[in-house]
Parts: C-alpha cells; sequence; structure tokens
C-alpha cells in the first residue's frame, strides 16, 4: 500500500490482513477492515450516504445494510434516488413490514402471506376475517405512522428450518414457504419490536428511516395467485422520504386516472367490453372504428409509397408451423390451446412471422427481387389470464402492423436504414419527440429462453451494433430483452406520466430463414441464403390507440378525430342552412355531424367540448344570412366569423399537415 510521506515521497507499507478492497460504482477504490458492513462503508464514504442509504449491492446480489463484507469486492450502495428502483424497493419492503406491524397490532388473530415491494411501493396479503373497510384502512397508516415515531431498530437474525418453523407456528402461510425451502439453507427472519416476519430483505435499519406514508388501495387477491387457494386481503401502499415526494407521487396519481384510456375510451364512446364477449375482447364503437381505420390507412399508405406488398392470411394455423418456426418450444404457454379438427391440430396464431416466411418461399427468388417487403395488418391471439388484460392496452386478440423484409447480406444496413427514416416519419406525424433507442440483446447467463446458436447471436448482435453505430444512432444496450431468434432495436418512448414504453422495433433475424430453408439466386447463380428484418411501426392498431388516448387525453389532433367538425345551429331556422352545410363538408372529406336538437347553445357547445371535438360551427341567422360560420376551436375558444370556403381550405390544410394542438 502506498503512503505518502512528509517530504513527499511515497513508501510502500505491507497491507494489513484485516484490511480489504472495496471498488465502488464509479470505479473508485477504498480499503476498509474486513467485517465491515456495508452501512460503516457508507459512513467512510460520507455521513450523507449513510444517512440515505438503504441497501447494498455486491458483486451483483442485492444485501442487507448489515452484511459483513469478508473479501475484496464490487459495491454499489443504493438509495431512494430518482432511478435507484433497488434503493426504492428496499425502502418500501421495510414500510410493507411495518404495515403488517400494524394489522397485527389492530387484527392481533391476522395471518400473514407476503409482503413484497414492486415497482411503485408494496403490497401486503393478509388473511382476515372480513375485508378491509376504508375506516380500517384509515386506522392501518395512522398505525403506521406511530410505528415509524417510534423509531424501532429492525434486527435480522436465522434459524434452522426446524425452528423456523416452530417460531411460525400460528401463520400457516409462512409455514407453507419454510416448508419448501431447501434443507440447510439459512432461513432468515427480521424483528422489530413486537413484530417479527420471515424475509429475505433487505431493510432499512429502524422504522424511523421512513418518512411517509400512504395507503392507497385494497383488493382481493388469491393466495398464490391460484383461484383455487383461500381468498386474502391485499393492501397497496406507497412511502417517501419526503412528503413533498408523496404530495407529487399523488398527483401523478389523479394526472393518471384522468389519462387512463379506458375512463376516455367509455366517456368518448371509443369502445366498449362486455362480459358475455370475454375478457380481453374490447368492441369498437363507431368512433374507436374510424380512429383505428385512419391509423390503419395511414400506416398502409406510407408502407405502400416504399414498396411493401400487403398480404392476407389466416388467423389459424397448424401446430407443425410453429413447431417449424421455433416459436412453439418458446411460446407456448402463451398460446391458446389446441383444436383438435380430423387429422389436424390447429392453434389460433399468436404472431405472423411463419406465414410470411411460407409466402416468400412460395417461389423461387432472384438476388434481384430483393428486398421483399411483406406487410400485413394481421389479428393476432395472446393466451392472457383475465387478471392482467387491460383496456385496448392488453388484450387477447390484437390487430398488429406487421412486416418481414427479405434481404440479402449486403442490403442489411440500407434496408435497416430505411425502417428507422420510417419510424422517425411516424413519429413526426405524431408529434412524439421524447423517445431513445435501446439495442435489445441476449442474456447469456439465461441462454434458455432464445434459439441456441452462439455463433448466430455473436454474428447478429455485432452485426446489428455495427448498423447502429454506422447510423449514428443514440442508444444504449440491454440484456435480456432480445426476441427468441435475433436482436432488436427497440424504440422507446416516454409516455406523459414518464414510463418508457416500446412502440416500434426493428428485429434482425438470421434463424427463420434457417429453419424454413428459404433461399435466393445470387449473382453467380448459386442459392444463397436471405436475412430477415422483423419490423413493427405501429405495434397493435389497439396498445398504439390505449397510448395515444392518454397522451393527449382523448383530444386527438384533427386528422385523427372520429368527428373533426361539429355544427350547432341556435334555433330550428337554421336547420336547413346547417344541413346544406353538413353535406358540403362531408363531400370535401371532412367528418361532420350536426347536433340540430332542441337545446340551449350553449349546452351543446359544453357538450362538444366534453367530446373533444376540434372545431363547432355556431350557426346563428346572422351566418345564415351572410354565409359564414361562426368558429369556436377545442384550443382557442372563440375565434370568429369566417366565410364557408376559407374555413373548408383551413380545415383540409390542418388535415393534410397533421396540425397538432
Amino acid at each position: 500500500m502506498e503512503c505518502q510521506l512528509e517530504n513527499g515521497f511515497f513508501e510502500i507499507r505491507k497491507e494489513s490482513k484485516n484490511m480489504i478492497n472495496i471498488t465502488l460504482k464509479d470505479e473508485s477504490k477504498i480499503q476498509v477492515e474486513k467485517g465491515s458492513t456495508i452501512l460503516e462503508v457508507a459512513k467512510k464514504i460520507s455521513e450523507g450516504l449513510a444517512r440515505i442509504a438503504t441497501c447494498g449491492e455486491v458483486n451483483g446480489k442485492i444485501k442487507d445494510l448489515r452484511y459483513e463484507l469478508q473479501e475484496d469486492c464490487k459495491l454499489t450502495i443504493h438509495t431512494f434516488a430518482k432511478e435507484d428502483l433497488e434503493g426504492k424497493k428496499a425502502y418500501w419492503h421495510t414500510t410493507s413490514h411495518i404495515m403488517a406491524q400494524a394489522v397485527k397490532r389492530l387484527f392481533p388473530n391476522v395471518k400473514f402471506a407476503i409482503g413484497p415491494s414492486i415497482d411503485n411501493g408494496f403490497y401486503y396479503d393478509f388473511d382476515v376475517e372480513n375485508p378491509f373497510t376504508d375506516e380500517d384502512k384509515q386506522k392501518i397508516e395512522d398505525e403506521m405512522k406511530k410505528i415509524i415515531k417510534e423509531d424501532i431498530k429492525i434486527e435480522r437474525f436465522a434459524l434452522p428450518k426446524k425452528e423456523a418453523l416452530e417460531l411460525m407456528k400460528d401463520q400457516p402461510y409462512k409455514q407453507e414457504l419454510i416448508e419448501e425451502l431447501p434443507e440447510g439453507e439459512e432461513i432468515s427472519f427480521y424483528k422489530q419490536g413486537d413484530f417479527t416476519d420471515l424475509c429475505a430483505g433487505p431493510h432499512l435499519t429502524s422504522t424511523g428511516k421512513v418518512k411517509t406514508v400512504k395507503i392507497l388501495s385494497s383488493s382481493g387477491a388469491y393466495w398464490r395467485g391460484n383461484e383455487k387457494n383461500k381468498m386474502l386481503q391485499r393492501i397497496y401502499a406507497i412511502s417517501f422520504p419526503k412528503a413533498s415526494e408523496l404530495e407529487e407521487y399523488l398527483n401523478l396519481l389523479e394526472e393518471a386516472k384522468q389519462r387512463d384510456h379506458r375512463k376516455i375510451g367509455k366517456e368518448l364512446e371509443i369502445f366498449m367490453t362486455h362480459e358475455l364477449v370475454g375478457s380481453g375482447l374490447p368492441m369498437y364503437l363507431p368512433n374507436g372504428a374510424t380512429i383505428r381505420r385512419i391509423l390503419e390507412r395511414y400506416i398502409m399508405d406510407k408502407e405502400l409509397a416504399l414498396g411493401y406488398e400487403h398480404v392476407y392470411t389466416p388467423s389459424l394455423a397448424n401446430v407443425e408451423l410453429y413447431k417449424t418456426s421455433g416459436h412453439w418450444d418458446h411460446y407456448k404457454e402463451d398460446m391458446f390451446p389446441v383444436m383438435k379438427m380430423e387429422n389436424e391440430e390447429l392453434v389460433l396464431r399468436p404472431m405472423n412471422c411463419p406465414h410470411h416466411m411460407l409466402i416468400y418461399k412460395n417461389k423461387m427468388r432472384s438476388y434481384r427481387d430483393l428486398p421483399i417487403k411483406i406487410g400485413e395488418l394481421a389479428h393476432d391471439f395472446r393466451y392472457e389470464a383475465s387478471g392482467s388484460v387491460c383496456g385496448l392496452e392488453r388484450v387477447r386478440q390484437m390487430c398488429q402492423n406487421d412486416s418481414h423484409i427479405f434481404v440479402t447480406p449486403e442490403q442489411i444496413k440500407q434496408v435497416f436504414e430505411e425502417v428507422v427514416k420510417l419510424i422517425l416519419s411516424v413519429y413526426h406525424d405524431f408529434g412524439f419527440e421524447n423517445y431513445s433507442f435501446r439495442l435489445s440483446l441476449r442474456d447469456k447467463e439465461n441462454k434458455e429462453k432464445y434459439f441456441d446458436d452462439d455463433e448466430m447471436w455473436e454474428k447478429a448482435e455485432s452485426q446489428l451494433r455495427e448498423i447502429l453505430t454506422e447510423l449514428k444512432l443514440p442508444f444504449y444496450e440491454a440484456e435480456g430483452e432480445a426476441a427468441f431468434y435475433g436482436p432488436k432495436l427497440d424504440v422507446q418512448i416516454r409516455t406523459a406520466l414518464g414510463h418508457d414504453i416500446t412502440i416500434s422495433t426493428c428485429q434482425l433475424d438470421f434463424l427463420l430463414p434457417q429453419r424454413f430453408e428459404l433461399e435466393y439466386i445470387g449473382e453467380d447463380g448459386e442459392k444463397h441464403r436471405p436475412v430477415v428484418i422483423h419490423r413493427a411501426i405501429l405495434g397493435s392498431s389497439d396498445r398504439f390507440m390505449a397510448f395515444l388516448l392518454e397522451e393527449t387525453k382523448g383530444a386527438l389532433p384533427l386528422w385523427l378525430s372520429p368527428t373533426q367538425v361539429k355544427i350547432m345551429p341556435i334555433t330550428d331556422k337554421q336547420n336547413e342552412y346547417a344541413d346544406n352545410l353538413k353535406q358540403t363538408l362531408l363531400r370535401e372529406g371532412i367528418r361532420v355531424v350536426l347536433d340540430n336538437r332542441n337545446e340551449k347553445i350553449g349546452y351543446k357547445i359544453r357538450e362538444a367540448q366534453l367530446e373533444k371535438v376540434p372545431y363547432m360551427l355556431v350557426i346563428g341567422q346572422k351566418e345564415v344570412d351572410e354565409n359564414l360560420v361562426a368558429i369556436r376551436s377545442r384550443k382557442n375558444g372563440d375565434e370568429g366569423t369566417m366565410e364557408q370556403e376559407e374555413f373548408i381550405k383551413k380545415v383540409k390544410k390542418e388535415i393534410e399537415e397533421k396540425v397538432r394542438d
């Protein structure tokens, strides 16, 4: 170890056997005594860090602050920072134990199930005699605040299996979990005052480290998610180090409610669901059908202009098709059950790739034919549990804006660049600005999820990385996000609520051409194997619509609005003029509704505003006499009067230019 002397020179001193080297997240190194805890290391770095530390990560594994370091290692100290999910989860996991302790104090006979942290807070499942009421939840929250004020020390200890079972003798759910643990495995518990829970951790050092809590909701939940088991009572909650952070989060939740596409879809009569039809099977009402039709025509026109050829393929296929493609081995759990018909076994298709492989193989191709771009708006089916379906966002039947481009190896870069340009063109039309590019790679530590061919994966990943670098696209890499057959470029859009979602993808595939033995005749007269580029621009029409509704709060841009103009005569005397105006607008391709009900004009305007109609035309006697329209817009309110022809030109120009509010 180097040590600087007073004269400015260094001398090498023998390192103590009791010292170990710690490499921190920023690659800096410090020495600490062997056996130091993560919390002690945090204090050595700074008292401020120690105050906000929630857990540590030792050589990639999450550990409790009490964990003792016995050898040289890499250490990351987690906190409740904005992007530090592991740090937040330790904080929320601790608060879940505080909630369990509060419930135990109020309901002494409660049986505890599990209480994990999740991406936004935590929950705990309880077996109690009656469902929790709003009054109960308020009492629990108040008791949690008392426990936080008590600042109870949280201690970890471990027991052998037999003693662990004895300790949890009055807790059948905990005993069930303990019974499943292997013999000899350390079984850890955390104790805070009069409450002890089976738990692997990590946890904060005392209840007082939590500063503010809020119970959000409660619901029924089957033990282990199995409907054959007992229904438990689940309470969702959240906690923060600062009251201002809780307030901000609650405001965000309120904003999310206002943006919920299910709420908007119902209010604007866009789609509906019905139990007689089934979970995850939305039905589009006329307004929704109009939006979807415009979206699908829009993307088809974009593709046709770029040389795509559209096809129709069946929604059913023989199981053997998916066994050939490899999807059966990787996705059969996500497919609907097989239907046996005579000598065939058929399934509802979950994706379109295999069909398009066979369309390519329908005849011999030449290198002069490539690239071949096969596109389809195809209905796909995924087996989703009823509890996971959500409006248009997660459905059992979806319409995919799918395409497969068959290229020579030399064409990969050019075609990939064309796809990226198409994505950027679409995003410009919709006004998407906050997005990033993710290179999704295979998880080398979990190869079971992917086709087993290391050479193919190395080739595909390195080639895609090289292409993205050459295209000068700023991207980041994410292991474990690839498709089973190859790496992909995902475009991650940051939503109005701050979430990252994937809309567009572009995937490089050397596998399916091999499995389907696809070929083309090269310039040398020999047979060669093409490469397939899978790409989806809008993803599924359903999910894309859900995203648009939530981003715009239902105030879709003029070109996408199911009703673009609403005409509202003030009295019956203007009905004839209003009807003629409606016919004129219809002939010009403008979607228009005439509201000639015997209602006050103020009522009609308020209703049109709630319907998010971009333009409202109020027709009084002056407008009739002078061949005018009085314009109210969703964005600006009263815009004055204008001649019919001038208004039509204005609207058509905004539609053509895809003007946004």
